[in-house]
């Protein structure tokens, strides 16, 4: 991406950022113009609703339009906004600019009539920033504010020139539906690693038949930096990468959204200095995090009787620093606020956390974030954390029940965890579609029994991996997979669950057990 590798080396994230400014800027400038785009316009469902302002994101290239009818949307997603019950943002993407881009939405595909204007973010990346010659890309956001809770709306998406409410143009139309106002039963689904390709392809036309509610990617999104070390030295980063993904993914996240956290292939320098502002011109995610502007995937939700927490490990990261201590410490005591608040709350059951690098992993690649069990392990046993879920290493790993790096509880394929007496379960989803990595040990999971008492890994730390033999690691699978839990609410008194199973690519289960705990 532009800066000679023994300095990159060197760098941290906002370094890295401002030397790619300072070298490509000028030339860039003098050639074409300065832009900026900030908010153009945001949008709500009924009168008196909110607009939810963009991100202001700079581009250095001048925008031409070609005739709307020749351009047709593509790359659809959804995220909600701090209330799922009421709050959505349709977000897509256009292959050149075009006029007034909009949203039609309604209750019914005949009656599209509310039409609320959209806002675009451009984003530019010139030749040398990366593998391909200069590029514009245009990403348009509406967010949709007052609606109804438990309900299905239609809608469609489009700008001038392309209305999709004209009659053949109805096959463009997708759905979403608002979270219920009480508790229900529901499915959510999860991995990290996905990328563009064959098996990332395969897993999400599995995901679609799981017909979840919601979707969580724990991070590494689509790899168009492929090397991943926060080291803008790689030269085969392609912002184009991401254009294939959210066409790739648009089968489902047009309709299930598509809740995303960051990893270390999320960091692009050259838009940022914290390197995720192209992230920000793609995804408008809920914004009651600690810190917007340094920490845009960190953020929760409620959906139901269960709470939902995206931290963002490259804070706290010792394997991979580059931006290492960017908050400041205000990510973790944020954290704890949200677990703390979320206990207390007397309608929330489980608390789920979801981030990319692993606390506890074996993998022969990246194993274990010593900066994770440092900062947020204690905050995660402290408050009884139901499910922790991560990516980072591309397999399917499982503990056992953890509390103080020790086995509290053999958790056997089909047994039950019980987070207030006995500790925690982490779970590696991180084989959706990226190359697989290995183990030490050899894969045991359903059908498949292998178990080791002991397996050898390492942890990363401040001072370098340190070698580890651990008793945790329970099933192990090498193998193309994601996760699906169903939340089961119960009456006050009763055990609420979560039913846990890790689904191969070809649709076997390799993994289920449930995590059980009183409802309020």
């Amino acid at each position: 991406m532009g800066v000679p590798e023994q300095l990159a080396e060197r760098m941290s994230m906002a370094e890295q950022h401002e030397y790619l400014r300072a070298r490509f800027s000028r030339r860039t400038m003098i050639r074409g113009g300065a832009v900026t785009l900030g908010a153009v316009a945001g949008g709500a469902f009924v009168p008196g609703a909110t607009a939810q302002a963009a991100t202001p994101t700079t581009t250095f290239a001048s925008a031409t339009t070609v005739d709307g009818a020749l351009v047709a949307p593509f790359g659809r997603h959804l995220a909600y906004g701090n209330d799922p019950r009421t709050e959505m943002t349709v977000s897509w993407q256009v292959p050149v600019a075009v006029k007034k881009p909009f949203i039609r939405i309604g209750a019914h595909p005949w009656d599209l009539s509310r039409k609320i204007e959209a806002e675009v973010r451009t984003l530019y990346t010139p030749a040398g920033v990366g593998a391909s010659a200069d590029h514009t890309q245009y990403y348009v956001h509406a967010a949709l504010t007052h609606l109804r809770p438990g309900r299905t709306y239609y809608y469609g998406v489009g700008h001038q020139g392309f209305d999709p409410a004209e009659p053949h143009l109805l096959g463009t139309l997708g759905t979403f539906t608002t979270a219920p106002a009480h508790k229900k039963p529901f499915t959510f689904t999860a991995f990290g690693d996905q990328g563009v390709g064959y098996h990332g392809l395969a897993n999400d036309s599995l995901l679609l038949g799981q017909n979840p509610a919601f979707h969580l990617h724990a991070g590494d999104i689509a790899y168009a930096d492929p090397a991943g070390q926060g080291k803008s030295a790689d030269t085969g980063f392609d912002s184009r990468v991401w254009d294939q993904f959210l066409a790739q993914t648009e089968s489902v996240a047009k309709s299930v959204p598509w809740m995303v956290s960051y990893g270390n292939h999320d960091m692009e320098a050259w838009y940022s200095p914290n390197g995720y502002g192209g992230e920000e011109a793609r995804f408008t995610l809920p914004d009651n995090g600690p810190d917007k502007k340094n920490l845009p995937g960190v953020y929760s939700f409620v959906y139901g009787n269960t709470a939902i927490i995206s931290l963002d490990p490259n804070d706290v990261s010792y394997e991979i620093p580059a931006n290492l201590g960017l908050s400041g410490g205000t990510q973790t005591t944020w954290f704890e606020g949200q677990l703390r608040k979320f206990r207390a709350a007397h309608d929330i059951d489980f608390v789920i956390v979801f981030f990319h690098h692993c606390a506890y992993c074996t993998s022969t690649a990246h194993a274990s974030e010593g900066g994770v069990r440092q900062e947020w392990v204690p905050l995660i046993e402290k408050y009884q954390v139901d499910l922790v879920i991560n990516g980072h290493n591309h397999q399917y790993e499982r503990t056992d029940v953890i509390k103080g790096d020790k086995v509290t509880k053999k958790l056997a394929i089909g047994d039950t965890a019980y987070p207030e007496t006995e500790g925690v379960v982490y779970v590696t989803a991180g084989a959706a579609g990226r190359s697989l990595y290995a183990f030490s040990a050899p894969d045991s999971y359903e059908g498949h029994l292998n178990e080791r008492d002991s397996v050898a890994s390492f942890v990363n730390t401040k001072d370098g991996k340190v070698n580890e033999t651990v008793a945790w690691s329970r099933v192990r699978y090498l193998d193309y997979s994601f996760l699906r839990v169903d939340v089961e609410p119960a009456p006050r008194g009763h055990y609420a669950r979560l039913k846990v199973q890790g689904i191969a690519e070809t649709g076997d289960r390799i993994d289920h057990f449930t995590v059980a705990r009183k409802a309020k």
